[in-house]
């Protein structure tokens, strides 16, 4: 998945399985999109035909929506790049879509092995998407913080000299893997 637009994006999935090259539902769902919702749409990683374009993606930022998350292709790359609006894509092309359906809102999907519920909880930004189911959300962003302290003081350690690194031997050696020096 690449990231066409630098930035962070997070709120719920709005999801969609289209078929692929096919953005019927899409239409459908930002008719029914709320302010700050993801688009999440699974059109199978298909490359052939763009889901969406500058037009849609200007549609999503009338209705300050939270972004788009395409398992296919984009069109319009470079309008979509002038813009702040979050973009995540399989990839791009120059052909546009169909728009005769089959196709489904607000059902599970799945998208490279992660499997998104309508309303999860959909975070992206340079490094990546994750989604967390919408419930879990306030534990794992304390681990989240927690995790950020730790790799903070590591940073602040590596710049004075000071980092320890005494637990890749303990690691080591409780792995029962020995380095000759």
């Amino acid at each position: 998945m690449i990231k066409v637009v630098p930035g962070r994006m997070a709120g719920p999935a709005l999801t969609i399985k289209a078929r692929p090259g096919d953005n019927l539902m899409i239409h459908k769902a930002l008719h029914l999109a709320k302010p700050g919702d993801v688009v999440v749409v699974d059109a199978g990683g298909d490359l052939t035909n763009a889901l969406i374009g500058e037009i849609m993606v200007g549609d999503a930022v009338n209705q300050k929506l939270g972004g788009f998350v395409m398992n296919g292709a984009i069109r319009d790359a470079g309008a979509i790049r002038e813009g702040s609006f979050p973009v995540f894509a399989a990839g791009v092309t120059h052909r546009g879509p169909y728009a005769d359906g089959p196709g489904e809102v607000n059902v599970p999907i799945s998208i490279d092995g992660m499997v998104i519920e309508p309303s999860d909880l959909v975070i992206g930004d340079e490094d990546g998407l994750l989604c967390v189911p919408f419930d879990d959300a306030e534990r794992l962003l304390a681990a989240a913080h927690q995790k950020q302290v730790i790799e903070n003081k590591m940073v602040a350690d590596i710049k004075v000299g000071t980092l320890d690194r005494s637990w890749i031997d303990a690691t080591l050696t409780r792995l029962n893997c020995y380095i000759e020096q």
